[in-house]
């Protein structure tokens, strides 16, 4: 598409009937996406954090989301601009960045995901972002500038203190809170109520600051009125490869409930 476009995470973000629902993906084939695709969903964060996927993979699971209409956000490992460069061009509608806990790293983030005077992203129209050059350089640029996302992770007592600044430097679109490592850090459970009121404040400064904060949880429906209900506006339901091993298990279980009547019917 050569014309304007606008971001599926921001138009899933802008429905009023409910949160934006995204899932992990950590399994490095093309077929997961286009089945999570199918499923629905509104998005997905490609995870190069926490899975063996490289950039080659990744790459191809951005164009398969692209082409079946779900979101594709990618989740660096870390802050590395010329990472997050490639990603871009690639073709990804966002940028998930873990462990920002101040304000300098939120805006070395932006810098890095946003072309110039916003930031310092280098001009590569030639690539999927810029539809092989086919794209008009102003449309590709615009694209860069105000519908490509920024999501902060924050994970930590420190980020959750900053959480406020974090979210009103310019070009961070969304936190997401990271409950599983703001716990851990904590030496804490997430269902403690110091890390429940941690998560509270991290929600509230987001939104006190105009931007949507996100969460990752199971995929139930009492997980997802959770979040809704504690103020989340986007949720992460599960990953592909838990999606998988639960229906796997779920279709033994029921193939094991069934057994054989008598000797006679073997």
């Amino acid at each position: 598409m050569t014309g304007p476009r606008a971001s599926l995470f921001r138009a899933a973000l802008a429905d009023a009937r409910g949160p934006a629902l995204g899932t992990w993906v950590k399994i490095p084939a093309t077929e997961v996406v286009e089945l999570v695709a199918l499923a629905g969903f509104d998005f997905v964060v490609i995870d190069l954090e926490h899975s063996p996927i490289d950039l080659e993979s990744a790459f191809r699971l951005i164009g398969t989301a692209l082409h079946t209409g779900v979101s594709p956000i990618v989740r660096v490992a870390d802050l590395h601009p010329g990472l997050v460069q490639r990603v871009l061009d690639a073709g990804a509608e966002g940028v998930m960045v873990p462990h920002v806990d101040t304000p300098e790293q939120a805006r070395a983030a932006a810098a890095a995901v946003r072309f110039p005077p916003l930031g310092t992203r280098g001009v590569g129209a030639t690539s999927r972002a810029g539809a092989w050059g086919a794209l008009p350089l102003a449309e590709y640029l615009r694209r860069g500038q105000e519908e490509v996302v920024l999501i902060a992770q924050v994970e930590s007592a420190l980020g959750v203190a900053n959480a406020g600044e974090i979210a009103a430097v310019p070009g961070v679109d969304a936190l997401l809170v990271g409950a599983a490592d703001l716990s851990v850090s904590e030496g804490k459970t997430p269902s403690d109520p110091d890390v429940v009121a941690l998560i509270a404040s991290a929600i509230a400064q987001g939104r006190a600051a105009g931007v949507p904060v996100g969460n990752a949880g199971a995929a139930t429906a009492a997980a997802v009125r959770a979040a809704v209900d504690t103020g989340f506006t986007f949720t992460m339901l599960s990953n592909d490869a838990t999606l998988l091993g639960s229906a796997a298990r779920a279709a033994v279980d029921a193939g094991r409930s069934v057994t054989f009547h008598d000797e006679e019917t073997r």
